[in-house]
């Protein structure tokens, strides 16, 4: 589900500042302020804002340091706005800003979409049969072919992007982001590395807007129907570029029942419950989707655990440098070295 808690220490907003400003940039704000914070990001920070029956998400950059174009507050803002007319699971964006004086940082506020977000396994009160879950698997990813089709030259997103070399600068900027943040707790990933530099596939001849992060904690389900996916959340990292990586991205995540028992340690989505597809499987529903071949399968799943393992250490890095004090990401450094595994196991069986 979709609970908050008390705002964390070291990450509390100023109420009086922030909801000054809100009532001044949001018609019929009424009442006191409350803030409360979203437990399961591990990279942006997001809040629950209520003012009475209101209920609005605000979402900043992380405390400490952080990577120079990463949590570009502006860049998920603009993608809500222009989405918000063709795409019908964004939020609706509110109001964004750079003022230093609210919370010393950008940050930008939008509609709560109220819904049911899948995190570890399925609630036993949603009553999913195998069948229920295998459509909900399918659903996921026409929701993600339905991004992969909007006209973003219509929207005014022409610029967002830049898919000519994307693949190319995709694998050489993670590389690059990994030995940035690497700490020597942790693998140094340098076959992983050098092979997806030597597999890379060519640009795709239809690039289109991809979400980046796109898994069943990322959407929002009808509560009257779970079957249903209503909401698409977290866009920091949307760009333009190729589905396929996109997809590859999505299966990072996806574990599925036969994995061995250290990969099960990493799963975060219950994408091993009775009735999901597995990753071929999904692989298969959406070449059916779009068209588009998987013929470089392996290299899109080791590129997306690998970028999946790069995002985990630079969030483990600010740990292990006391950049945070979230208990969390205590044991990241061993996630890291699970997903390394992973990736190398791939390529011991590639016959790319």
């Amino acid at each position: 589900m979709n609970e908050t808690i008390e705002q964390r220490q070291g990450e509390v907003l100023d109420a009086v500042k922030v909801g000054a400003f809100l009532k001044d940039m949001i018609p019929d704000l009424e009442g006191a302020i409350a803030i409360r914070q979203f437990p399961s990001g591990h990279s942006n920070l997001t809040y629950l804002v209520t003012f009475g029956s209101r209920e609005l998400v605000l979402r900043r950059p992380p405390i400490g340091t952080k990577a120079k174009t990463a949590h570009d507050m502006n860049r998920e803002y603009r993608i809500l706005s222009a989405l918000e007319s063709v795409y019908p699971y964004c939020p609706r964006p509110l109001v964004y800003t750079e003022d230093p004086d609210i919370m010393g940082c950008s940050f930008y506020v939008m509609e709560r979409i109220k819904g049911i977000i899948l995190r570890r396994d399925i609630p036993d009160s949603l009553n999913l049969s195998p069948n229920d879950f295998t459509r909900l698997c399918e659903n996921l990813f026409k929701v993600l072919h339905e991004l992969h089709s909007v006209d973003y030259h219509a929207i005014g997103l022409g610029d967002f992007g830049k898919p000519k070399g994307y693949v190319e600068r995709q694998v050489l900027g993670w590389n690059k982001r990994f030995r940035a943040a690497r700490t020597p707790d942790v693998p140094d990933c340098e076959v992983v590395m050098a092979w997806l530099e030597e597999k890379m596939p060519a640009d795709t001849d239809k690039p289109c807007l991809i979400h980046n992060d796109f898994k069943f904690d990322n959407v929002v389900l009808d509560p009257e129907d779970p079957l249903n996916i209503v909401g698409v959340l977290d866009w920091e990292m949307a760009t333009l570029g190729d589905p396929l990586m996109d997809l590859g991205g999505s299966l990072a995540y996806w574990i599925e029942s036969g994995d061995p028992d250290e990969i099960q340690l990493a799963r975060m989505s219950p994408t091993n419950g009775d009735g999901a597809l597995t990753r071929r499987e999904v692989a298969a529903y959406y070449e059916k989707l779009s068209g588009r071949t998987m013929r470089h399968y392996d290299f899109y799943r080791c590129f997306g655990i690998f970028r999946l393992a790069v995002i985990v250490q630079q969030i483990y890095y600010r740990f292990y440098h006391g950049q945070t004090q979230d208990q969390r990401f205590q044991k990241f450094g061993f996630m890291v070295a699970i997903l390394e595994g992973v990736t190398r196991g791939i390529i011991e069986r590639s016959d790319l």
